[in-house]
């Protein structure tokens, strides 16, 4: 594992997931978690000797992303059974789609009222 790498991955991931409203960063599991209220929307993780984030996505989302582009989205272990969607962040991501990802995952992980703000179209 190249940990200049996961640092730099890290780097460029942490304020997009910071810019969200009341989002936390926590380590958990020896990696570093983005939470909302405790809730995790999003993890950065290199166990498997790729630098990726894990992210929450929507009904039917994880297939599309994996069967679009299986060099970039993966099905991760442990969660991937409750929907959420790996993306490689050692292939030269695209860092518009990593922020698109992990804001699709906040919205699914954030209060209503907050989703509600930043204009998902939830009703309350």
């Amino acid at each position: 594992m190249d940990e200049t790498l996961l640092a730099r991955a890290t780097a460029r991931l942490r304020p997009i997931c910071l810019a969200l409203p009341e989002a936390t960063e926590k380590e958990a599991w020896g990696d570093v978690t983005f939470r909302i209220r405790d809730k995790i929307f999003a993890m950065i993780k290199s166990g498997d000797g790729r630098v990726s984030v894990w992210a929450k996505a929507p009904p039917g989302s994880q297939q599309v992303l994996v069967g679009s582009d299986p060099a970039t989205f993966f099905v991760p272990p442990y969660v991937g059974s409750k929907g959420w969607v790996g993306m490689r962040l050692d292939r030269d991501p695209d860092w518009t789609e990593v922020a698109n990802v992990v804001a699709r995952s906040y919205r699914l992980v954030a209060p209503r009222r907050i989703g509600v703000q930043l204009g998902d179209g939830r009703a309350n």
